[in-house]
């Protein structure tokens, strides 16, 4: 996997913790699959120093803060419906790194990870989920429903955020701005008509949306190849070209995003991407995940292929960092998170009063006729 070092590393009897660190390593890419696309893609990708300690931290925080949703679900401090990320990190860190914070992100009820990197606190992601005032949505949309001014959630209805990602791209396009969407959704959200749609309109207009299936290889309790009679979800999008490519690789990710997302920038119109990953827990709190699957499956991916251990492997491997350094990060990072498991569960609840305001954008708490406190018979202060 690795090609090189740069600079070299001296050669000698020195342990690794005595040596000068490299600033950067060059990987080679796990090749992708292409459908009725033509362009070039790299065959090797630089990871710095800076950049492989960013996304170690990054897919570590998210791992960290969805073991302790799980844990709020289990002693029920949090209700309602989770749907957790982990398996999945390197997708978001990945596609984060290949486009910029001014693109646009929708996606679907699995959004906590997408949450942390559009810059949503561990303490504002973890209140949301336990319904607090403390939380990003001040506890009003929970576990499915996180926003930011670039993320437009979080979306609880299968398949329902894939056209609105292509209305947003061709919002992007009617603007001329040079951005680009990315509308993400699962294996089993891929077979819903609405999602062919917007293929359609997208290619249509041109409009620069990359349509991920983040395919986790199992839909509510059914594995991919038992609901799809082509389960090739990059070739779905019949005349938009797509591409396939290895999600617990957070460098092949950001690579081939990165590239993607330029092509559509030059208005190629839209493209269809497969992101084949794996969720190492059930497909909501209430599935335990073990009846359509063994554990032995699971533990073979935790083992072979995880996406945390890969570019921790990445990093030692390259000499961009050392283990114990890397183990003193994991170490903040559970210390960040269990400051924020404590926030969530200390975080007040929501004035009554707040059950009217932000409906609409910029309120100020004002009466909304059918859904104010006087409809409801409840006294607002």
């Amino acid at each position: 996997m690795l090609r090189q070092l740069l600079p070299r590393v001296a050669k000698g009897g020195s342990s690794l913790a005595t040596r000068t660190l490299a600033t950067e390593a060059i990987f080679d890419l796990p090749t992708c699959e292409l459908h009725k696309f033509d362009i070039d893609l790299p065959k090797t990708a630089t990871l710095t120093r800076e950049d492989g300690l960013r996304y170690f931290k990054d897919m570590s925080m998210i791992r960290k803060i969805e073991t302790s949703a799980n844990s709020l679900y289990k002693s029920k401090e949090i209700r309602g419906f989770l749907h957790l990320y982990s398996g999945q990190e390197a997708v978001c860190v990945g596609m984060e790194a290949g486009i910029t914070l001014e693109d646009s992100i929708i996606t679907a009820y699995r959004d906590h990870g997408w949450a942390y990197t559009r810059g949503l606190s561990p303490d504002s992601i973890l209140a949301e989920l336990t319904g607090r005032s403390g939380g990003c949505q001040k506890g009003k949309g929970g576990s499915m429903h996180m926003y930011t001014e670039t993320l437009f959630g979080g979306n609880g209805i299968v398949g329902a955020q894939v056209p609105v990602g292509a209305g947003i791209a061709f919002g992007h396009k009617f603007k001329n701005d040079g951005k680009v969407c990315i509308a993400l959704y699962g294996d089993g959200a891929a077979n819903q008509g609405q999602v062919f749609e917007a293929y359609n309109l997208a290619a249509l207009f041109k409009v620069p949306c990359l349509f991920t299936c983040e395919n986790n290889h199992y839909g509510m309790g059914t594995s991919d190849v038992r609901a799809a009679a082509n389960p090739l979800y990059y070739t779905r999008g019949d005349a938009v070209p797509g591409i396939k490519m290895d999600g617990m690789n957070v460098l092949a990710v950001r690579e081939f995003t990165k590239h993607v997302a330029d092509w559509m920038r030059a208005g190629n119109g839209p493209v269809v991407a497969e992101v084949e990953t794996y969720r190492y827990y059930g497909h909501s709190m209430s599935d335990p995940g073990t009846s359509y699957r063994t554990r032995d499956e699971v533990q073979e991916v935790r083992k072979t292929k995880d996406p945390i251990t890969l570019v921790k492997s990445m990093m030692i491997e390259g000499e961009l960092a050392t283990e114990a350094e890397l183990k003193e990060i994991d170490g903040e990072c559970r210390k960040v998170v269990d400051e924020a498991t404590k926030f969530a569960r200390e975080s007040p609840e929501l004035d009554t009063h707040e059950m009217f305001n932000t409906i609409y954008t910029d309120m100020d708490g004002s009466r909304i006729r059918g859904s104010d406190s006087m409809t409801y018979g409840i006294h607002s202060p």
